[in-house]
C-alpha cells in the first residue's frame, strides 16, 4: 500500500500535475489539502479516469481536502460535525482497504498572539477527540496532513529563526503529541534522518537554499507502522513550472 499526503496549494492550478504524479508514482491512496475547491468544481471524473474513487470536502475558497482511493472509499465523513468546531473545510474521512484514513489540514496559527493560534490548538484537540469517538483500539488509523507543526527542531532548517514564531511552539508541539498518543506512529521518522523536509516559502530561493520544514506527516496505527517499507519526501514534485510549494510525502506499506 502506498499511502500520500500532499498539500497543492490550489486543485485548479496543479491538476495536471498532479495526474502526472500519479500516472507516475501510483499511490493506493492519496490525501490531498488545500484543493481550494467547492465541492461542485472537484474533478471527480479526472480521478475516475485513473482509477480513483474520491472524496472532497470543500467550499472554494481557501481550505478544502480531498481523498483519492483506488482501494475502495466507503463511509465518508467530513469535518468534525459543526462548523464551530471545523473553522473550515479541513478534514475528510474515509476507510480505504480496511483502513481508515484522514486527510486533514490544520489550521496555519498565524502567530503566537493571534486568535488564530488558539483555534489552532482548539482544533488539533478536536482533532484527538473525533479519533476518541469514531475509532477503536486496534483500527487500521492512518492520520494525514498538512499539519502547520514541525514535531522537533530536527523538522526545520535553523531553529534559531523560528523562535517565537509558529509551528514550533510547545503548545503547538504538545498537541500534536497528543493527537499521536491515540495511537499512532509519524512513521516517516523510522526512514529519514532530521532536515528531510516538505515545504519550502517561495520566497528568496528557500527551496534551492535549503530552507524548509517538515509539516506534512502521515501518522498510522501500529499495526501499519509495522509494516511501513519506506518512506521518502519526492522534492523533483517541489521543482519545475508553478509547484505548490510543499512536496508529496510518501509511505510505502508491506501487505498484511
Amino acid at each position: 500500500m502506498r499511502l500520500v499526503t500532499w498539500n497543492v496549494n490550489s486543485l485548479t492550478a496543479r491538476l495536471p500535475r498532479v495526474t502526472e504524479w500519479i500516472a507516475a508514482h501510483q499511490p493506493d491512496v492519496l490525501c490531498l489539502q488545500e484543493t481550494k475547491q467547492a465541492d461542485g468544481r472537484f474533478p471527480f471524473e479526472v480521478f475516475a479516469g485513473l482509477g480513483y474513487e474520491a472524496a472532497h470536502h470543500g467550499d472554494g475558497r481557501w481550505n478544502g481536502v480531498a481523498l483519492i482511493s483506488r482501494l475502495g472509499l466507503v463511509d465518508v465523513v467530513r469535518g468534525f460535525g459543526s462548523p464551530e468546531d471545523d473553522h473550515g473545510t479541513r478534514c475528510v474521512a474515509g476507510t480505504c482497504g480496511g483502513v481508515r484514513v484522514h486527510s486533514v489540514y490544520v489550521p496555519n496559527g498565524r502567530s503566537l498572539d493571534n486568535e488564530f493560534y488558539g483555534i489552532k490548538l482548539a482544533w488539533l484537540a478536536r482533532l484527538r477527540s473525533m479519533l476518541d469517538e469514531t475509532c477503536a483500539p486496534g483500527d487500521s488509523v492512518a492520520v494525514c496532513g498538512d499539519f502547520n507543526v514541525a514535531p522537533d527542531d530536527g523538522d526545520v532548517w535553523d531553529p534559531a529563526h523560528f523562535v517565537g514564531m509558529t509551528h514550533v511552539s510547545e503548545p503547538e508541539r504538545q498537541a500534536l503529541r497528543q493527537v499521536e498518543a491515540w495511537g499512532l506512529e509519524d512513521v516517516f521518522r523510522r526512514f529519514n534522518d532530521p532536515g528531510v523536509f516538505s515545504w519550502w516559502d517561495y520566497r528568496g530561493g528557500d527551496f534551492h537554499q535549503g530552507r524548509g520544514m517538515r509539516i506534512d506527516l502521515l501518522l498510522v496505527s501500529e499495526d501499519l507502522a509495522v509494516r511501513a517499507t519506506g518512506a521518502f519526501v519526492d522534492r523533483e514534485a517541489r521543482k519545475g513550472e508553478k509547484p505548490s510549494d510543499h512536496a508529496p510525502v510518501v509511505v510505502d506499506l508491506a501487505n498484511p
